[in-house]
């Protein structure tokens, strides 16, 4: 009896060891705090690979730098010791110059403009030049229209912001925009920057309303513009080698679930939106609402050209068109 109870055991313990080592467990890494909007996709994304796979894909989450900044991530994706990475378009453009697409000031008006040109031919042929340089992209997720905030005084006018020592990516339009506002441009890794506008090393920064709100730089800024200068989505960067050596049906679970939560996610940030601006404002942040954007647009116009060094003409056009042939 004791023989059959012990050969039961070890049974038993090698369908659960055989389960353990069967689900394929996935590093998803990000450089957002919990409320960041890359958590809010990577939660989301989680639930419904884990959900369609019946657990046979489980995903880790590693969010707040845990795994390194954006650079050190695209970097990991691409040597395959991150599987997933969710990353800003404009800290990659040292290894995707096209990106600079997305630091053209005032490209695009609204979140359908934005939606139509990524989810559509723009993207995929994104998709496929970042395929080239090593990152098979999901999904384009949401980061937000980016908004100018400092400690010094309000903003309306680009003159208001001359001299002001403001946070940029590592992206040479972002810094090219910055001194076109007469402002001074100042490179900080985004794990830093809560710190560096605390300690005054910085003025200001740039930023969606939701980064603004969960990275909690409300908290240690006075004014916010309501500039909305550019766009930026999210990026989900898979390792290409690691992707394809993966089973057909789990590579369309992962699309499947990118995509649907694409879909979602923006939907989430946009009920959010009007939430957090009254949050941060309840926190005594002074709120510009309509800033000159003529003003700002005129002033930046010079941008749109510098982009023409990196950004294939053609593919400048045809965002240009999708973006024009929305009118919601």
């Amino acid at each position: 009896m004791k023989q059959v109870r012990f050969a039961a055991a070890v049974v038993g313990a090698m369908v659960m060891a055989t389960a353990c080592y069967g689900a394929i467990n996935i590093k998803f890494a990000h450089s957002g705090s919990l409320e960041h909007q890359y958590n809010i996709g990577a939660e989301h994304f989680k639930q419904l690979v884990e959900e369609k796979s019946g657990g046979e894909l489980t995903v880790t989450i590693f969010p707040q730098g845990q795994l390194g900044g954006e650079r050190e991530l695209a970097e990991g994706v691409r040597m395959g010791t991150v599987e997933i990475g969710s990353l800003s378009p404009s800290n990659m453009t040292g290894f995707v110059p096209e990106f600079d697409l997305f630091g053209v000031p005032f490209l695009f008006k609204t979140p359908a403009q934005v939606y139509a040109v990524m989810d559509g031919s723009v993207g995929e042929k994104l998709n496929k030049i970042m395929l080239d340089k090593g990152f098979h992209n999901l999904a384009y997720w949401e980061v937000g229209f980016r908004n100018m905030t400092n400690d010094r005084q309000p903003v309306k006018t680009p003159e208001d912001m001359k001299d002001m020592k403001i946070r940029v990516q590592e992206s040479k339009l972002k810094m090219e925009l910055i001194k076109a506002l007469g402002a001074i441009p100042t490179p900080i890794p985004f794990g830093e920057l809560y710190s560096a506008l605390q300690q005054k090393v910085v003025d200001g920064q740039e930023n969606p309303i939701a980064t603004i709100y969960s990275m909690k730089f409300y908290e240690v800024q006075k004014y916010l513009s309501l500039t909305r200068h550019t766009y930026e989505p999210a990026l989900v960067l898979a390792n290409p080698k690691w992707f394809d050596s993966l089973d057909p049906k789990y590579q369309q679970i992962l699309t499947d679930a990118a995509k649907e939560t694409a879909v979602w996610q923006r939907a989430k940030l946009a009920e959010l939106d009007a939430q957090r601006l009254a949050e941060i404002k309840v926190a005594g942040v002074q709120v510009e609402e309509r800033p000159d954007l003529d003003a700002f647009a005129k002033a930046t116009e010079s941008i749109a050209k510098l982009a023409q060094e990196t950004v294939p003409a053609d593919l400048m056009e045809e965002a240009k068109a999708i973006a024009a042939s929305v009118t919601e």
